[in-house]
């Protein structure tokens, strides 16, 4: 594993469209099936990274507490299933049977959508507004596995708080900290 950082792109960005693999249903989702008219959050996440294990629970209680107020969850694994076959398709959709993921949990194959979002590590998470122009990039909270910080999702649940109450969004905004994803060689 090597500790890696997200890449913290510009704020503003449109969303790249996709087609991807979900891989619960076995069925190709876009973004545009999957995208909310208030707002839309793409992490990048993979089944065996400890940065997201640690946040799993407390990401999964978020992600249900927020769609329930019409926010979009889309969770895409961009890593080399073949290096990593923990990352595997059938492998996900265990994970995402076994956590309860209640979002679409896509499969990025060919790695073209993690480049499309210069997504750099897992967990990297992505928010949108209705236009799909990103307004957040980074964290999920400050907690990491050893650091003994609470795991909160106070960063990501500021941001989807504030969307929800029509006021701006901090651009005052923390990378994420995780894995590397783990490209094809």
């Amino acid at each position: 594993m090597a500790e890696t950082t997200s890449s913290m792109m510009a704020l503003g960005f449109k969303a790249p469209d996709f087609h991807l693999l979900n891989v619960r249903m076995n069925k190709v989702l876009s973004l545009h099936e999957l995208k909310s008219p208030i707002a839309t959050v793409i992490m990048f996440i993979c089944n065996h990274c400890p940065y997201v294990i640690h946040i799993q629970t407390k990401l999964v209680e978020i992600a249900k507490k927020y769609q329930e107020k019409n926010i979009s969850f889309i969770a895409i694994s961009s890593n080399d299933a073949l290096s990593y076959p923990s990352d595997a398709p059938d492998k996900m959709k265990i994970e995402a049977e076994k956590n309860d993921y209640p979002f679409p949990y896509l499969y990025d194959e060919s790695q073209k959508v993690a480049q499309d979002y210069l997504a750099a590590c897992t967990p990297d998470f992505f928010v949108f507004d209705k236009q799909l122009l990103c307004v957040y990039r980074g964290r999920f909270d400050g907690s990491t596995p050893g650091n003994k910080k609470p795991i909160t999702g106070e960063d990501l649940s500021s941001v989807l708080d504030n969307m929800l109450a029509n006021m701006p969004v901090n651009e005052d905004q923390k990378p994420s900290l995780g894995c590397n994803i783990k490209w094809k060689k």
